[in-house]
């Protein structure tokens, strides 16, 4: 049985993104499968994949178990308040 894997250059949030601490930049995201992106470097951050990019940040952890990402990344810039 094959386990399904993908690279990613973006971080699409789709808005189910979670402060890991009030005041800090640090934020964490769970998908459904496997997904490897770049270690710190800076990647684009959109809220869906057909929208415009609304930051940048770095991928500081990704922890890959029972078919499900979880992604801790650090918000380096925002574009907009909303």
């Amino acid at each position: 049985m094959s386990t399904p894997l993908s690279m990613e250059w973006t971080l699409i949030t789709e808005g189910k993104e979670k402060r890991v601490q009030p005041n800090d930049n640090l934020f964490e995201i769970t998908f459904d499968g496997y997904k490897l992106f770049p270690m710190n470097e800076r990647i684009e951050i959109k809220r869906h994949i057909r929208s415009d990019q609304i930051g940048s940040g770095e991928i500081e952890e990704l922890i890959l178990r029972k078919n499900t990402t979880i992604c801790k990344y650090r918000l380096i810039s925002l574009h907009s308040v909303n």
